[in-house]
């Protein structure tokens, strides 16, 4: 089928060549000698037989009228087989029983001898498939198969014409087996695209006899192809393979031939093929309305369905939009809260490190105090037990300096906190303008200032706690506060959470 359509797709092409052929011969025609005038118009015949059935008719009577001139018996017997030929394959068989009638063939040569009773033999059997009668079709045939039997006798049996011809006389008597026993072959070479296209033509008819649908489809393609080749207008293999392909069921390239075999039918003019190809053309076009009526009810189902998947699709998208969107609102949720509590176990870990540092600070703190304080106790206890020490006890009591006590106190503070804030003064300082910022002196690691919110920083808020790690009443720690954050470059309310920021190592 591929095949066909591409030569289909070429028939204007093979067409143009045919029709240059046949300008090329009508250039030929000129006032020459009658006998040469008679050739050409038979060559101009043969190239019109199977492809316009009006110039061919027009050629046929010029070779009728110019044979009467030279009174040559001969050439009038071959006249008039020619426009007999031509009668019928339009399809016009009473004027072709009526013409062949006047016809003797009687004399002349065994070429045109063949071709008249081939031609009678062509009327009768036409005359059989077009009646359908039970009457008139067998006598038809038997008539036909004895035309036949007069052409076999002049022709010799191991031709390709011989075979095709005895094989087509069995398979119209019914002996199929016969036929197929005698048919040629079809891949013998010397053939020409005429030859191949009626050859395989009635060789497809035979096998639709055998119910063998398949290979008279792929022999009618085959003769369709070589039609097409030829430029071969006045042909059966179309329509018989149209009638075929839609037995099948196969209704798109059925309509497909259908259309080149009315096409080829209105150019050629053959009358009978228009009503042959115009009783199943209808139906082959009622059943291609119905398959696309079919398809059209399929796609507004499945376009149906689509519709609904699609709405489907849409509320299912939706959906999922939605929990998408919900899942982005817990994920930011949670990561909100991995990250509070990340902040939450940084300052755990801090928190942790302010306490270990400052356990151990109050541990060697208070260990040294009680060091000094038993030391002063064994001093004590060895002078009271001497009545006279009295004035030493109140000079050991004397010599200690709560001051120096106090300032060894906010150092060793100082010590630790900056160990575990080493960045603390400079992020302070950073809250201030250069004017406002804290200078420490020389050897001071924190003063007042500092020490303050150093207190704040490792959780001590209280300003009453403050005052008295620092030994000032709670107004002055107040005021130390109020004073430092008016100079901050921070809002007041801001100020001691952004001391909170600052890190610990």
């Amino acid at each position: 089928m591929k095949e066909l359509n591409k030569a289909m797709e070429q028939s204007t092409l093979y067409d143009s060549i045919k029709i240059k052929r046949i300008d090329s011969l009508r250039s030929r025609l000129q006032r020459r000698d009658p006998h040469t005038l008679y050739n050409s118009y038979l060559q101009l015949y043969n190239a019109y037989k199977v492809f316009n059935f009006d110039s061919a008719f027009v050629y046929a009577q010029l070779m009728e009228n110019l044979s009467e001139q030279l009174q040559d018996p001969v050439r009038i017997v071959e006249a008039k087989v020619k426009m007999g030929y031509i009668l019928l394959s339009s399809g016009m068989f009473t004027e072709t029983a009526a013409f062949i009638n006047t016809i003797n063939a009687n004399g002349s040569p065994d070429s045109t001898k063949i071709e008249y009773y081939l031609m009678k033999s062509r009327l009768y059997f036409d005359l059989a498939d077009y009646n359908q009668d039970k009457y008139y079709t067998p006598e038809y045939i038997r008539t036909a198969s004895r035309y036949i039997d007069s052409a076999l006798h002049l022709m010799s049996p191991n031709s390709f014409e011989y075979r095709y011809n005895r094989g087509l006389q069995q398979f119209k008597l019914g002996n199929v087996k016969e036929a197929l026993s005698i048919y040629p072959n079809l891949d013998q070479p010397g053939l020409t695209d005429r030859q191949i296209a009626v050859s395989a033509c009635t060789l497809g008819a035979i096998y639709v006899a055998t119910e063998k649908i398949d290979t008279a489809i792929a022999l009618m393609i085959r003769s369709a192809i070589s039609d097409i080749r030829a430029s071969t207008k006045e042909t059966m293999a179309s329509y018989s393979l149209a009638t075929l392909l839609f037995e099948k069921g196969d209704i798109k390239n059925a309509s497909h031939c259908i259309e080149r075999a009315i096409a080829e039918a209105v150019f050629y003019g053959a009358r009978q093929r228009k009503v042959m190809v115009s009783s199943i053309l209808p139906i082959i076009e009622r059943e291609r309305i119905l398959t696309a009526e079919e398809r059209t009810k399929s796609l507004l189902i499945y376009a149906a369905i689509v519709t609904l998947l699609l709405v489907a699709l849409v509320v299912l998208a939706i959906t999922v939009f939605r929990q998408v969107r919900k899942l982005k609102v817990a994920q930011r949720i949670i990561t909100e809260a991995h990250l509070k509590q990340q902040e939450i176990n940084n300052q755990l870990l801090e928190a942790n490190k302010i306490k270990e540092e400052y356990v151990g600070y109050c541990f060697n703190i208070n260990a040294t105090y009680i060091a000094k304080l038993e030391k002063l106790k064994q001093t004590l206890e060895q002078k009271l037990t001497d009545s006279k020490s009295t004035a030493e006890v109140k000079f050991i009591i004397n010599n200690i300096n709560i001051r120096q006590e106090r300032d060894e106190l906010f150092m060793n503070f100082d010590r630790v906190f900056l160990k575990i804030f080493p960045h603390f003064v400079t992020a302070f300082n950073d809250l201030f303008d250069k004017d406002n910022q804290v200078i420490l002196k020389e050897n001071e690691l924190l003063n007042t200032d500092l020490r303050i919110f150093a207190l704040i920083r490792i959780g001590i808020n209280d300003n009453e706690k403050i005052a008295s790690i620092l030994e000032y009443s709670v107004n002055t720690i107040y005021a130390y506060k109020t004073k430092i954050k008016k100079r901050s470059l921070m809002p007041s309310e801001e100020f001691e959470q952004r001391i909170m920021d600052i890190k610990a190592l």
